[in-house]
């Protein structure tokens, strides 16, 4: 194997920093030291290059080469990358502290209520539970496992399929019962509130409309009726008897067995997107985020066999 030729790591950071920012003096105050440090270590990483990564600009500031741009962009991955490796290593192998992030509605709904059987199964563990419904950084956050919704190309990370999703309209047992609308098929909700979860953020995503449309329903009005930030408020609403919300096989949690929530009619819509445990591959297999994958595989099997 040849000698690999890298640069001073120090120059690599400083580089990186600054180009980011396009300005060296905050990207020595990232990095606690000042813009003159900066500029003595751009200067010696393009001396090592022999190339010119920035342009020196009248106005004093700077901006990217075509190669300081494709360096940049090359440079940013692998330190990211670097940092999540460091930070796996620093962390001992027996560690039992796992931090989960996870979407709030999925946390409330599905994650949480079944934590105990965690607890039972593994007493040694503590999960900590990160609410977020941007996608995890692994590289720059301090969370070990991920629970995401999308299509499960994740590159660089190992992806688990938990749960397939559907679709499907609920309400309240008494708007169901109401003898003056009638609620027997989907044409019929052109008599109710719709009750809206604004999805943002998700492409496809199974939102009134697109439900409406996948059923072959066209004489509905989808644009009306109130919009919530999760779906776990759409549904509180639609338990409250003020509407008809759109449920899924997921995080239709407790509301269904406890009879809060009925579905008038059987008609379903699969989603594009599933449930997915995401993880990077090089602390995949440290035995807590080991055991946490093994329960929560089991936990979506029996939940999949409940449908």
């Amino acid at each position: 194997m040849s000698r690999r030729q890298l640069p001073p790591l120090t120059s690599l950071r400083a580089f990186e920093a600054a180009a980011r920012h396009l300005n060296f003096e905050r990207a020595g105050e990232e990095l606690a030291v000042t813009a003159s440090a900066i500029g003595q270590q751009v200067r010696a990483l393009e001396s090592w290059l022999r190339r010119p990564l920035f342009i020196r600009l009248p106005s004093k500031g700077v901006a990217l080469t075509g190669l300081g741009e494709r360096y940049a962009a090359a440079i940013s991955g692998l330190l990211d990358q670097l940092n999540e490796a460091t930070a796996q290593a620093m962390r001992p192998d027996a560690s039992t502290v796992l931090t989960v992030s996870t979407m709030p509605s999925f946390a409330l709904s599905w994650l949480i209520p079944r934590l105990g059987s965690l607890k039972e199964r593994h007493p040694e563990l503590e999960v900590r539970i990160s609410i977020s419904v941007n996608l995890t950084d692994f590289g720059r956050e301090d969370v070990d496992v991920a629970i995401r919704f999308g299509q499960g190309v994740y590159p660089g990370l190992r992806s688990d399929l938990l749960m397939e999703e559907h679709f499907f309209p609920v309400c309240s047992a008494a708007l169901l019962n109401d003898p003056l609308r009638p609620l027997r098929d989907p044409s019929d909700l052109r008599h109710h509130t719709l009750l809206h979860e604004a999805a943002e953020g998700i492409p496809d995503y199974i939102t009134w409309p697109r439900w409406l449309a996948l059923a072959g329903v066209d004489d509905v009005d989808a644009s009306q009726g109130p919009r919530f930030s999760h779906t776990f408020l759409a549904l509180q609403a639609a338990a409250s008897g003020q509407g008809v919300a759109l449920a899924t096989s997921v995080l239709i949690g407790d509301y269904q067995d406890a009879g809060r929530l009925v579905r008038p009619f059987p008609h379903q819509v699969r989603s594009p997107h599933q449930y997915y445990l995401v993880c990077p591959e090089a602390s995949a297999d440290r035995p807590a985020i080991a055991a946490f994958r093994n329960w929560i595989r089991d936990e979506a099997r029996a939940h999949n066999e409940q449908l």
